[in-house]
């Protein structure tokens, strides 16, 4: 996932790293790090066979904390800080962090639901793209009409974004096996948006905030409205 914010307000980003978003970053870092010391431990890598027939649950929340190289690592952490920021800003450190998991584990699931179901019980599955997926997800649906660089060279309304990855991502998941789990990713948003959907009136955002200050304003404005016809003629207008 290559995109990044094109305009937001600059202390989201620049200002400070909120506690969910910094800690989420150090421990993948470090967690790559030593595998890449010590080798990657294959019993926290998602398998089909390990969940369904050894109730090795565990997985659906370590295989998020596993990296296959540097390049995988760097764009899920930099679209984690990019968009998760704003996002935990907004929500509060325990709501991002129990969005962020929820997509993850969702997208966990839907991972070794498709391969099980097509027989590939020796699959094995990491990174945090399904939980990433979910947070793009979030962030499309929350600020719609924010600038974004798709591929660091476009801009792009977040909402175009999110419709696009998204086809993208359904197009593949029926294309030739390419080693990367677009079910996952599909999994991550899908979560996500059945989240949002139910959670939304209690969500502390921009958009909420400012279409209940217009709400406020147009009742105001018809109350004057409704005053002014029924005292219409009656008396002099003060200046």
């Amino acid at each position: 996932m290559r995109s990044s914010v094109y305009s937001y307000r600059r202390s989201s980003f620049f200002g400070y790293f909120p506690t969910g978003v910094k800690w989420l970053l150090i421990s993948n870092t470090a967690i790559f790090i030593l595998t890449v010391l010590f080798g990657r431990p294959v019993l926290l890598e998602l398998a089909p066979v390990a969940v369904v027939k050894s109730f090795c649950f565990y997985q659906l929340f370590t295989y998020m904390f596993l990296h296959a190289g540097i390049t995988h690592l760097l764009f899920n952490m930099l679209t984690l800080w990019m968009f998760g920021t704003p996002l935990e800003r907004d929500w509060g450190t325990r709501q991002f962090l129990k969005y962020y998991f929820l997509c993850g584990v969702g997208a966990g699931l839907c991972d070794v639901a498709l391969n099980a179901a097509l027989g590939n019980w020796g699959t094995r599955t990491l990174g945090a793209s399904g939980a990433i997926f979910g947070l793009l997800l979030a962030f499309g649906v929350l600020y719609p009409n924010q600038t974004v660089l798709m591929n660091f060279l476009f801009p792009i309304k977040a909402k175009y974004l999110v419709m696009i990855y998204g086809a993208i991502e359904l197009i593949l998941a029926f294309s030739v096996n390419n080693g990367v789990s677009n079910i996952a990713h599909l999994g991550g948003m899908a979560f996500g948006f059945v989240y949002l959907k139910g959670r939304m009136p209690s969500l502390r955002t921009p958009e909420w905030g400012t279409a209940y200050k217009q709400w406020k304003l147009r009742r105001a404005k018809k109350k004057f409205q409704v005053y002014m016809r029924k005292h219409d003629g009656r008396g002099p207008w003060v200046n």
